[in-house]
């Protein structure tokens, strides 16, 4: 799909319109068939994605390289009422077109934009332990494990792994 692209300045990450739900689909549908990384059903819909992804309150983001939607993210209130202050986000690129930057990019990108939109705080509740570069990349960009919860994820080839709750403020 995308070959020695490496240039984080050529992403350019946008609103998600409505016109870029195909897109949103097929790369949630190559992530989540995988049962590897999130604990979404791996035989999940095309409405259920949209529900999920394109949904008010939810914010959906596109990254685009090359004029290609190849990432997309979420981000949204982690909890009601007295939580609210604190964002919650998902992240999604498309598997062909992996270790381009594209992660990193919508990493910083919400980091912005959770601050922008008056959050303290950014915190993810379901960190797939096994998936290394997801978390390499948050520690990264100055996220810490705050708790672990152990064997809460059934990953489709390792059978019952941790999860990571990982926080940071904006």
């Amino acid at each position: 799909m995308v070959r020695g692209l490496s240039d984080q300045n050529m992403i350019k990450i946008r609103k998600a319109k409505e016109a870029d739900f195909e897109d949103i689909w097929d790369i949630f549908h190559q992530v989540v068939k995988r049962g590897d990384t999130f604990a979404f059903d791996p035989k999940s819909r095309k409405e259920d994605c949209r529900i999920l992804w394109m949904s008010p309150p939810v914010h959906t983001y596109v990254a685009e390289l090359q004029d290609k939607i190849l990432g997309t993210y979420i981000l949204r209130k982690n909890q009601p009422g007295l939580g609210a202050h604190v964002a919650n986000a998902a992240y999604m690129v498309h598997p062909e077109a992996r270790r381009h930057g594209i992660g990193r990019a919508m990493g910083s990108h919400s980091i912005k934009q959770a601050k922008k939109s008056g959050f303290s705080a950014l915190q993810f509740n379901f960190v797939v332990s096994t998936n290394i570069v997801a978390v390499q990349l948050w520690l990264k960009l100055g996220f810490k494990i705050a708790g672990t919860i152990p064997k809460a994820f059934n990953h489709q080839k390792l059978g019952l792994v941790d999860i990571y709750i990982m926080h940071r403020f904006v």
